[in-house]
């Protein structure tokens, strides 16, 4: 049976067949090691680019070009001929960067990238038949869509609008001048970010690939008017403090993900014997460990792919409260914040940030009406069109209302003293990771069927509860501000482990992007 399983892998994979020994010998898909081996050899590179290829030593056209070159030999090891579906889309658009009316390109860019992706990931599902690959196209795929129409709707921006029109968020954003396409390739398909992102605005990319990366920072939490400019003569702060942190926690994950995730299937959630036999809570414990042990490949994920980004000297904040460098710009989530909120929001709020910024960004910020039903849409057609992904969006509507509802009626009620202000934050952490659980579900099971026999076995609790909730406190504390229904969606992550420099660094973003998988 497990060769049976393993054959089907190799079959799947369209990629380098190099790591097929590796593969067999540790028991892993060879797309997930040749995704590993690709980000670890980024990591080494990433060092090498910083210290030996940095802007003292390379002009910036090298730079470029050394980072979409690699970037491309990545996508072709993992992907082979997939990774023509990814050069094609980046090609494409930067057609229409160029020849498109500068007033229409941001339309034309996002129909461009976001029909094609759906066109992909409506393939992938007949394809893969509700299988999902670690490391499936679609994913390098999703993230240069980001990329696509995030440059596109900020050139779009510093071309066609006036300062006056643009909010101090998009003012420093706004891109003045088309990029050539070195630095149009250099921004999708460099190899610090091909894979898992995180997808960061242009203006900061080129700032790093020239070498203002830093002093622009530094410069803005020291003040420009002293007199001084020995900023760009003093060396730059190390990254490494940075980088070991983050790769400690990634090796966490690993640990955990070998001694807890494969022993705690999704799976096993609606297995008819465990469904019909199990207890209430013994189902509900089960779907909250399984939950739990599924989080950590997200982590090791994005948190290596941080590290390979600071690894190149590329993420820098500022200094924080302490005077300390951060590293943390485009950091994708922050494990403390998700591991104890204690609010649906806060949890969103501290997951996959970048792609919460990037839904604010080219959506929330912009439609002139109906603005949160189309952040939602956007959200889930970008994430693709498994059935899964839609209820889990649909669920999370009346748990963000009777959230927000009980947050406005009761939470006041517990703050006069110590001793009930924590054991609300435990009854609203503990709330919120079982809502949590009950919600991403459907994202992790995919399918319809598995999806109606898990909440079937729940007796849809939690959207009864959070219905019922929502209606009755409606009637007692009516929404006093129409922005009130939106704060869910976007906001300031407060729980950022740095404070922001400025407007343009301050990590707000859509809570949208539910798929807490």
């Amino acid at each position: 049976m497990d060769e049976r399983v393993e054959s089907a892998f190799h079959v799947e994979t369209t990629g380098s067949k190099w790591l097929l020994p590796v593969s067999d010998y540790l028991g892993f898909p060879l797309d997930q090691v040749n995704f590993v081996a690709c980000q670890l050899f980024a990591l080494a590179a990433a060092f090498w680019f910083r210290l030996y290829l940095s802007p003292s030593h390379a002009n910036p056209l090298v730079r470029h070009a050394v980072a979409a070159l690699l970037g491309v030999v990545f996508l072709i090891f993992c992907f082979g001929w997939y990774s023509a579906h990814i050069l094609t889309v980046v090609l494409a658009s930067y057609l229409i960067i160029i020849n498109a009316d500068i007033n229409n390109v941001h339309r034309y860019s996002m129909l461009t990238a976001m029909g094609y992706l759906t066109v992909c990931q409506v393939s992938r599902v007949f394809i893969y038949n509700y299988g999902v690959l670690s490391t499936d196209f679609s994913g390098p795929l999703m993230i240069v869509t980001q990329k696509i129409t995030t440059l596109a709707f900020q050139l779009h921006d510093g071309m066609c609008k006036k300062s006056e029109q643009l909010t101090s968020e998009q003012k420093p954003l706004a891109i003045n001048v088309r990029p050539s396409l070195i630095e149009y390739l250099s921004y999708n398909l460099n190899f610090l970010s091909v894979f898992v992102g995180p997808c960061s605005n242009y203006n900061d990319y080129i700032d790093f690939i020239e070498g203002r990366h830093i002093s622009r920072r530094l410069r803005r939490h020291f003040g420009s008017c002293n007199g001084h400019n020995g900023y760009d003569k003093t060396p730059d702060p190390s990254p490494l403090n940075a980088v070991c942190r983050k790769l400690l926690v990634c090796s966490g994950c690993v640990l955990f993900f070998l001694t807890g995730t494969r022993s705690l299937p999704i799976t096993y959630n609606v297995d008819p014997h465990f469904v019909s036999h199990a207890p209430f809570l013994t189902r509900l414990a089960y779907a909250f460990f399984s939950i739990q042990a599924a989080r950590p490949k997200f982590y090791f994920a994005w948190t290596l792919a941080d590290a390979v980004n600071n690894a190149a000297g590329y993420g820098f904040l500022g200094l924080d409260e302490n005077g300390k460098p951060s590293w943390n710009l485009i950091c994708s989530l922050d494990i403390l914040g998700i591991e104890t909120a204690t609010s649906f929001k806060t949890f969103i709020d501290n997951w996959n940030i970048r792609t919460g910024i990037w839904l604010k960004t080219v959506c929330y910020d912009r439609a002139p009406k109906h603005r949160l039903a189309l952040t939602f849409f956007l959200s889930a057609l970008w994430h693709g069109v498994y059935p899964g992904y839609y209820f889990t969006f649909i669920t999370a509507i009346p748990i963000t209302m009777a959230a927000r509802a009980v947050r406005r009626s009761v939470r006041h009620h517990f703050l006069r003293f110590r001793g009930l202000k924590l054991g609300y934050d435990i009854l609203t952490w503990a709330a919120t990771q079982l809502a949590i659980c009950y919600t991403v579900m459907p994202f992790l099971l995919l399918a319809v069927d598995p999806t109606l026999v898990y909440y079937r076995s729940m007796y849809f609790h939690v959207h009864i509860i959070s219905i019922l909730a929502a209606i009755a406190l409606h009637w007692k504390h009516k929404p006093s501000e129409p922005s009130d229904a939106t704060k869910t969606l976007c906001s300031s992550s407060s729980s950022s482990s740095s404070p922001p420099l400025s407007a343009q660094d301050r990590p707000v973003h859509s809570n949208n992007n539910v798929k807490a998988d």
